[in-house]
């Protein structure tokens, strides 16, 4: 594939719906590294090595010195909000980031103001801007957000664009017959149907018009048949769904290895404190009830406790999500774990996390945007499973199992990035270093 991978050449747009605490993170964030400030820590598109070929080799570069990335200089950035502060102002109200950083970058900051934002507070009981596009039909509001790209990319002269869904949760709804073909879906953006979201309304827009797209949130967003069949009809990349960073990413780092040593576990309760923008919509219940499901999927699929009844066929998994205003974006989890080891004695694990979720999500919405502008100019299609490394539920192909296994979804990443690149995939077997010895005994 390496010889079929398209030049990054030119300006990459990097474009944004929900301009809110995280957008604001990454975009200061990267005007700070790029004006050489602080370092891109997080990002393994900026930090990451990659190993090539036999141990003994000792080829090891930098990720973004063996594939053809996007420079962070080449980056150009927008998005819609449904709230009209430009990024230095939203920014500062989301309090992640210090008020001395910010000033000291203000003027591009605040040359970036959101576009009129699609929104339905059906979805968001929550929130309520007014920085928001009027329409008559759904498939008018896409079509808008066609125009606004196409605006962005001549305004800032970009040669590519990506889209990564930073907008907030989304109330819980399934799969219904609006969602499973195109020709059902466009029928349902003619006539308004009500379980079409906003993010749909966003993906629908960017895929129809070749433009890669990656779901931060665990909406269903284009997890559905219609999405994924226009994702192949324009031949482009989608990604999803929610970004994995706090709690999340420490069940997908620890529950591997309890399941690997084959150690037991009855129960695992989880419950989170975060204000924010995020945490408010959160505090509605069917808004919770998407982040739930997305969460409370990972410990289930890394166990599967129908192979291992005798291990996890008693796991009692809860989560909960507080709304806690003082604490702003600085998240607080607390994991209670009840496992048992030879015999079946008992142990337990504790674990008190606080973290910055901004901070952990930022140079996860950088690397989906580079991986996946990689996948365009690569010539791939449709759903990307190896950038599942980054999702809490990532978004498989119509009945296949999604791996959660952060250390799986590691290796499916690197080998897919070997491939891309023509290196021999690594399986981490070995046996050949002991090939000679072996002969010789």
């Amino acid at each position: 594939m390496k010889e079929k991978i398209e030049p990054a050449i030119g300006k990459l747009g990097i474009l944004i719906p929900g301009l809110g605490a995280v957008a604001t993170t990454l975009i200061a964030g990267v005007e700070t590294i790029r004006q050489g400030y602080a370092q891109p820590i997080g990002s393994l598109t900026q930090m990451g090595t990659i190993r090539l070929g036999k141990r003994t080799e000792n080829r090891i570069p930098l990720i973004k010195d063996f594939l053809p990335l996007t420079d962070l200089n080449d980056i150009v950035f927008g998005g819609w909000d449904i709230y009209d502060d430009n990024v230095y102002e939203a920014a500062s109200k989301a309090k992640v980031l210090e008020p001395g950083l910010l000033s000291a970058i203000r003027p591009d900051l605040q040359a970036l103001v959101p576009m009129k934002a699609v929104f339905d507070r059906d979805f968001v009981k929550n929130l309520d801007g007014t920085n928001v596009k009027q329409a008559k039909t759904k498939l008018e509001l896409a079509e808008m957000v066609a125009e606004d790209i196409e605006n962005f990319r001549n305004s800032n002269n970009c040669s590519r664009t990506v889209m990564v869904w930073c907008g907030s949760t989304e109330k819980y709804i399934e799969q219904a017959p609006v969602h499973e073909s195109l020709a059902s879906f466009e029928e349902g953006l003619l006539e308004n149907d009500p379980l079409i979201s906003p993010s749909m309304i966003y993906a629908y827009a960017a895929i129809k018009n070749g433009i890669p797209f990656a779901n931060g949130a665990p909406n269903l967003t284009c997890d559905i048949p219609a999405l994924l069949e226009l994702s192949k009809l324009t031949q482009t990349p989608i990604a999803g769904k929610d970004f994995k960073t706090g709690q999340t990413l420490m069940k997908t780092i620890l529950a591997p290895g309890l399941h690997a040593r084959a150690l037991g576990i009855r129960g695992w309760f989880s419950t989170n404190i975060l204000g924010n923008r995020d945490g408010l919509v959160l505090d509605d219940p069917e808004n919770f009830k998407t982040k739930e499901v997305s969460k409370l999927s990972v410990l289930e699929d890394i166990l599967q406790p129908e192979l291992n009844p005798e291990l996890y066929g008693e796991l009692y998994h809860k989560v909960r999500i507080n709304y806690y205003p003082p604490h702003g974006d600085n998240k607080e989890s607390w994991d209670n774990i009840d496992i048992f080891g030879w015999l079946g004695y008992p142990m337990q694990i504790k674990i008190n996390f606080l973290c910055r979720d901004s901070i952990l999500a930022a140079p996860v919405v950088l690397d989906l945007a580079l991986f996946i502008d990689l996948a365009k100019r690569a010539h791939m299609s449709g759903i990307q499973e190896w950038l599942s490394f980054y999702f809490k539920s990532p978004q498989t192909a119509p009945g296949l199992r999604p791996m959660h296994d952060i250390f799986k979804q590691h290796i499916k990443l690197q080998n897919t990035l070997r491939h891309i690149m023509g290196e021999d995939l690594i399986t981490h077997l070995g046996l050949d270093y002991y090939q000679d010895l072996v002969e010789a005994l």
